[in-house]
């Protein structure tokens, strides 16, 4: 039973995430990719006694997924993504401890946050994405 949970988690994020960036590369048609590379950071953090699930994160279709997740907080390793990049997405789940948890998603570029998403409840769900 847990382990249909998680693929539907999975499935309902990569969903999400593809949606998140078809619009967002529908709003900016006219935007020329980036022309240099970047050094991007995701970062997941829950607020005291949620408990981390699920996160889906990269660059333009380049995406990596992770179901194996504990704790409050969850940190990619540094990325250099390549000139030519469109778009950054995160998106990660987490079950809350009570009504007023929260969950972040985070974007860093180059050291600098972003974009950040915020979700609150007990079934958290945040997303992010930034164009470059």
């Amino acid at each position: 039973m847990k382990n249909n949970r998680i693929k539907t988690t999975l499935l309902s994020f990569f969903a999400v995430l593809l949606f998140a960036g078809l619009m967002s590369c529908k709003k900016d048609e006219n935007q020329e990719p980036s022309k240099t590379s970047h050094k991007v950071v995701y970062k997941l953090e829950a607020s005291a006694g949620s408990e981390l699930s699920v996160v889906v994160y990269g660059h333009d279709s380049q995406l990596t997924s992770n179901s194996s997740l504990s704790g409050t907080t969850w940190s990619s390793p540094e990325i250099t993504v390549p000139a030519g990049t469109v778009v950054l997405s995160v998106t990660g789940n987490a079950t809350g401890a009570n009504a007023n948890s929260t969950l972040k998603a985070q974007i860093y570029v180059d050291g600098e946050l972003k974009r950040e998403g915020l979700s609150s409840g007990t079934a958290l769900s945040a997303i992010a994405s930034f164009s470059l």
